[in-house]
């Protein structure tokens, strides 16, 4: 997830987690270069990797992540006009949703899979161990607070995938710090491995 920052170096930290074997990346809305980012990336990597926008709020904001070549869509929030916008356009929806009613609620709307936010604050792969228990059939991707060497832990709590901004990009959207980027990628990916 690449969020805040300059986004002045946005195709260096994109290259580097691609490279790495990132095959997902979301750039967030309140992220400076977010569209030019979105359709480079969708551009120069559309077919290996799943390209999407992240803190969508608006049904306008699915219409515009479409048309810069995303994938998918993300919200921090549940809100059923973002899905059903998501779903005319062929785009997946990942909404946001802490609650097992919440969690269920977004699984019947037609959620890809349903993002556990902010999941570390919630508990951790202890509280999403207990959630998937009786919610086994549904496919979630916690983000919030997970860190590069507790990512594996989410996986093994029932997690179909995780979802990591600063702990895995730091502030090289800014700085540039790319060696940085593909040495803790490095790190996920193995440890994701295991």
């Amino acid at each position: 997830m690449l969020r805040g920052g300059t986004g002045e170096h946005v195709e260096a930290v994109v290259e580097a987690l691609v490279d790495a074997g990132v095959r997902a990346i979301e750039f967030t809305t309140n992220t400076r270069g977010w569209r030019e980012g979105t359709a480079w990336t969708a551009r120069r990597f559309g077919g290996d990797v799943s390209v999407g926008v992240g803190t969508v709020l608006e049904p306008e904001q699915v219409d515009e992540a479409a048309e810069l070549g995303a994938s998918f869509v993300v919200s921090p929030h549940l809100d059923p006009a973002i899905g059903g916008r998501a779903h005319d356009l062929g785009l997946g929806w990942y909404p946001g949703a802490a609650t097992p009613t919440e969690i269920v609620r977004a699984w019947r709307l037609g959620a890809r899979a349903v993002k556990v936010f902010p999941a570390a604050q919630l508990g951790g792969p202890a509280y999403l161990r207990q959630v998937l228990a009786p919610l086994d059939f549904v496919d979630v991707v916690p983000t919030g607070g997970i860190g590069v060497d507790d990512a594996a832990d989410y996986l093994a709590a029932g997690a179909v995938a995780v979802g990591l901004g600063s702990p895995l990009v730091g502030d090289a959207l800014s700085t540039g710090d790319v060696d940085a980027v593909r040495s803790r990628a490095g790190r996920l990916l193995a440890g994701l491995a295991r």
